[in-house]
């Protein structure tokens, strides 16, 4: 079998498996190898200090394109008025605010066909169509779930200052466990959140687990590149410029440079369509958007 290890190096092996095998299961903090535990403390702290540049870095960064992908996540979506959805990793409300503004402008448009049908029914069906819920969003309503309070604190000023207040609510949560009933939303969405997750298997359980059967599961999320050519200029900018902006705009190069190393090792659309399946959804599909910098994945709960 060959000669054995010398009883000092085997001994130091065995400490060193032992060692590991006690502090917990271990995973990845950007290309770090850390344990479960550390790696939550470490993207919450991450998160804790950018909190307050964090929507003008995503601007720096992205150039103002990831408003253009969150409005396509929400067209995708199409809720209709009467829609309950919870947006987890949503702190700072941009997925809200946009579902808010999309729900509210269906239903004018819904209330603007229902006068024009006045000139043909009669005074009692007016009057009795008066009667009915006039509220901008029909029901509506979105749970805004995160596990960070700095960011869930932005989020809330933010909608102070912009007049969102109805159907709004801010829930301090994890992903991986969250507070909530089963089989309660309509539709479920994580925007550049499910790779800050440790256990992403955990994450899709209890995404499943709180929608209804036949509900939505919609991911925004930085994905692989298609074009050679893209994909090396998008490296380079990675890992030479967003650190460096990072430090500039919010003081802080190194949440940068991990961000940026998760998204390496975030897996492709493909993985992550078969990931989602193995979650238990249906009718999983993907949509790439800027030649996959970022993907939508959809699925349907059973």
């Amino acid at each position: 079998v060959g000669a054995e290890l010398p009883l000092s190096l085997s001994l130091s092996r065995c400490r060193g498996s032992l060692r590991g095998f006690a502090d917990g299961p271990q995973t990845h903090f950007g290309f770090q190898r850390v344990t479960e535990e550390e790696r939550r403390e470490k993207i919450n702290q991450v998160f804790d200090s950018v909190a307050k540049k964090y929507d003008v870095m995503n601007d720096s960064m992205t150039l103002g394109i990831h408003r253009l992908w969150k409005d396509a996540l929400v067209r995708k979506m199409n809720p209709s008025p009467g829609t309950l959805l919870l947006d987890v990793a949503g702190g700072t409300g941009d997925i809200a605010f946009r579902f808010i503004n999309y729900v509210r402008s269906v239903r004018e448009r819904q209330l603007q066909q229902r006068l024009k049908h006045h000139q043909n029914l009669s005074w009692q069906e007016i009057a009795e169509s008066y009667q009915e819920d006039k509220s901008p969003l029909g029901g509506s309503q979105v749970v805004v779930c995160d596990i960070n309070k700095e960011m869930l604190n932005i989020g809330k000023e933010k909608a102070q200052n912009l007049g969102y207040s109805e159907g709004l609510s801010w829930v301090l949560g994890n992903a991986e466990e969250l507070p909530f009933d089963d089989d309660k939303f309509d539709v479920y969405t994580i925007a550049f959140g499910i790779r800050n997750v440790t256990r992403m298997d955990l994450a899709l359980q209890e995404a499943y687990r709180v929608l209804k059967p036949g509900g939505r599961f919609l991911c925004l999320e930085f994905s692989r590149v298609t074009n050679p050519l893209l994909s090396r200029l998008y490296d380079l900018y990675s890992f030479q410029v967003i650190p460096v902006l990072g430090q500039v705009i919010a003081g802080d190069w190194k949440a940068y440079q991990y961000l940026v190393e998760s998204i390496r090792r975030f897996p492709p659309q493909e993985e992550l369509k078969a990931i989602i399946e193995d979650a238990g959804f249906f009718k999983v599909d993907y949509q790439n958007l800027s030649s996959g910098i970022v993907a939508i994945h959809s699925g349907f709960k059973p």
